[in-house]
């Protein structure tokens, strides 16, 4: 049996134990985030779900006023489709757009075409701004919303009037048209517009929040009186919710790129968190100072220190630096045993000539053992420490 083969071994590879112990932190904060996606998840499908639908009776949803409509003799007709809401604008019928702010601007254009002159009434629920300069032109939203949820009529608008308060704070308009009945006023500011049409004897009416519509909210204050007299002035009633779906919302004039699609804000936001990021790295480095050698508190092995530097290069998978310590340690206990200064130790052309003449067989091939490349594999750099160990001891040998 050879030295080599009675020398100890110790394994390097991490047991199960170590993995986890290492991982676990990651795993836990991947476990949170995980739960707490469930729980948004969970809590937005349940409380938002079917919101200002007329046939979901969710906080939400809208089935009462569509109950209490029915029970007045008014149909309501749920559509998603733009062609299906032109279609549905005519004198017999009140066309109610949930959320206008999904549309896209040719949409709103077109949806306008259709209702200017349909002899009907529109209500556009919460429209901002440009949706509303789109769908009532001679409107604007205003960028302050309401302070106050709850509203008196302010106006002579025989609606307002017989519901008395309701919750229509929201969105407050501004119109350009005289004969438009602003009503519900917040700080002088309309939240709730009627603006009759120009011929046909229709009318479109803005409503600044959608809160009257809500099953939760409609029975509180007027709400319930005033969303009926808005919605059963026709005996037909079709609430148009805008669907993503929808064909006519991906047409080449509306076409958006991914830069269109992020909220508006979005460069100077990622400016800020860049700069905060070049602020909190800055301030770090400063903290960390400059390196400054000092010595170990206790006394490590020599053993230890070799295995845990082993451990990392493995871990690194570094061999090529394993290969090159090997050497460089190897040729610096060389070169005094031949008569080399350490200083030239590394020199090939002073260290082979001198190295070779030592050895009983100076026509291996040394250069390639002492300053050759790394090894391809761990099966190649284990050889190599081998070989560095037989050179090593020929050359000992007296």
């Amino acid at each position: 049996m050879t030295a080599e083969a009675t020398l100890p071994t110790t394994s390097t590879a991490p047991t199960v134990r170590q993995v986890w112990t290492r991982e676990r932190g990651i795993a836990l904060a991947a476990a949170l985030i995980l739960a707490a996606a469930v729980v948004m998840a969970l809590v937005r499908s349940t409380d938002r779900h079917g919101e200002l639908d007329p046939r979901s009776a969710d906080p939400y949803g809208s089935r009462a006023v569509a109950q209490l409509l029915a029970d007045r003799g008014v149909s309501t007709r749920v559509v998603t489709t733009l062609d299906a809401a032109r279609a549905a604008a005519k004198p017999d019928t009140t066309l109610l757009v949930a959320v206008p702010d999904l549309l896209t601007a040719r949409q709103q254009d077109r949806l306008h075409q259709a209702t200017a002159h349909s002899g009907g009434r529109t209500v556009l629920v919460a429209p901002g701004s440009p949706s509303v300069e789109r769908l009532a032109p001679g409107v604007t939203a205003d960028p302050a919303a309401s302070t106050s949820t709850t509203l008196d009529p302010g106006c002579a608008l025989p609606e307002a009037r017989r519901a008395g308060s309701a919750d229509t704070g929201g969105i407050r308009y501004t119109t350009t048209h005289l004969d438009a009945d602003a009503c519900y006023p917040s700080a002088r500011l309309a939240t709730l517009l009627r603006i009759p049409q120009t011929s046909g004897g229709g009318d479109t009416v803005v409503l600044g929040a959608p809160d009257i519509l809500l099953n939760d909210r409609l029975d509180k204050q007027g709400n319930a009186s005033l969303a009926l007299q808005l919605l059963g002035s026709r005996p037909h009633l079709v609430w148009y919710l805008p669907s993503l779906s929808d064909a006519s919302a991906t047409g080449d004039g509306d076409r958006k790129t991914f830069f269109d699609l992020l909220p508006s804000g979005w460069l100077w936001g990622t400016l800020q968190l860049f700069l905060a990021a070049a602020l909190a790295a800055f301030w770090r480095a400063r903290r960390f100072g400059r390196l400054v050698p000092e010595k170990l508190p206790v006394a490590i092995r020599a053993s230890e220190t070799t295995e845990g530097r082993a451990r990392l290069y493995r871990k690194a998978d570094a061999r090529d630096r394993a290969a090159a310590a090997l050497r460089s340690a190897t040729r610096t206990r060389l070169a005094p045993l031949v008569g080399v200064p350490v200083t030239q130790a590394h020199s090939p052309e002073t260290l082979l000539p001198t190295l070779s003449a030592h050895l009983a067989d100076g026509q291996q091939d040394l250069h390639s053992l002492l300053f050759g490349p790394p090894p391809g594999d761990d099966a190649a750099l284990i050889a190599l420490t081998d070989q560095l160990d037989a050179l090593e001891r020929e050359v000992r040998r007296p």
